[in-house]
């Protein structure tokens, strides 16, 4: 049974990391979070310790490791922002880290991770979670079978966000990396882990933390993209039926569906990671390195190469 630590316990995804870890025969040691509304503890770990300042929690951990009983895994559901340190910090105290999207922000960030990593003998492991999809790993096989076939593919990912989503961290371009990379980066890296690297991009439209839009050109497809936080940018029909998110990817002209069998990919990943199996920085990088340029190109205005719904909806 290995012992793990949590940091961010309080946020969307924690809850599915502390049903990887009871899922997969292990135990919560400790938790912390700023915020003291982490009641959900209670379905998975009761007894683990809970700590709302990070000082006392890496004190109570360090005096486990002194009795010998260090932790073996720290779980990172933190702001964007601070993945880095708390990467590191898992890394220092002996443990391989387990991290959510995005792993860092800035692609020179995962150099000294790197270099972390063999200093230390601890691994980094990244939540990719499309990658274990069925649906996504069939598509995978069958793009494969037809290695000189290049894929016209749609992208479009509407999300109607609250204000607070524009007030807490992820309203920061600083400390969330903006719409790209908060929420586009699931797609890019399973795009780009299908269809291969990326050869050109394009930024046709950006606010960078409401919403982008663009052209990928992948080894293997010629991908338009639209992302938007925005609530005005749902079709009106999703709106009517009182939905505030939608997803759509096509393929080929073909709806591919992943809809269903989120359940359980958490735990999946974590079995990975378990095994010594999982995605580490050498598989997070080429996403990394492409939102990080997304975010930092000035857009070109909208071409041939540009989502039509994006156009219809943003085009003046």
């Amino acid at each position: 049974m290995k012992r793990f630590a949590l940091i961010g316990a309080a946020g969307y995804i924690a809850p599915r990391h502390m049903k990887a870890i009871k899922d997969t025969g292990n135990i919560l040691v400790a938790a912390l979070d700023k915020c003291d509304s982490v009641g959900i503890i209670d379905h998975y770990f009761p007894e683990a310790d809970f700590f709302t300042e990070f000082e006392r929690f890496d004190r109570h951990i360090d005096k486990l490791r002194r009795k010998g009983k260090p932790i073996d895994y720290v779980s990172i559901c933190s702001p964007n922002y601070l993945h880095d340190a708390h990467i590191r910090w898992a890394l220092r105290i002996g443990a391989d880290a387990i991290c959510e999207k995005p792993l860092v922000l800035n692609p020179w960030n995962l150099d000294a991770l790197e270099e972390l990593e063999k200093e230390t003998g601890r691994k980094v492991w990244n939540i990719l979670q499309l990658r274990v999809h069925p649906n996504v790993l069939k598509l995978k096989e069958k793009v494969e079978k037809e290695p000189n076939k290049v894929y016209e593919i749609d992208l479009l990912y509407l999300t109607g966000r609250g204000k607070w989503y524009f007030y807490s961290w992820k309203g920061d371009l600083e400390k969330s990396g903006g719409v790209a990379t908060n929420i586009g980066i699931h797609f890019f890296d399973m795009l780009i882990w299908i269809f291969g690297k990326v050869k050109h991009f394009e930024v046709h439209y950006s606010e960078p933390i409401k919403k982008m839009a663009g052209y990928l050109e992948l080894e293997r497809a010629k991908v338009r993209w639209f992302l938007s936080v925005d609530l005005k940018d749902l079709p009106e029909e999703v709106i009517k039926q009182g939905k505030r998110t939608y997803r759509s990817l096509l393929i080929e002209g073909e709806e591919f569906n992943f809809d269903s069998g989120f359940t359980d990919l958490h735990t999946e990943v974590y079995k990975r990671i378990l095994e010594g199996k999982g995605f580490g920085i050498k598989d997070a990088r080429p996403s990394i390195e492409l939102v990080y340029q997304l975010r930092n190109a000035k857009p070109i205005g909208f071409n041939e190469n540009s989502h039509p719904y994006a156009v219809k909806r943003l085009a003046k």
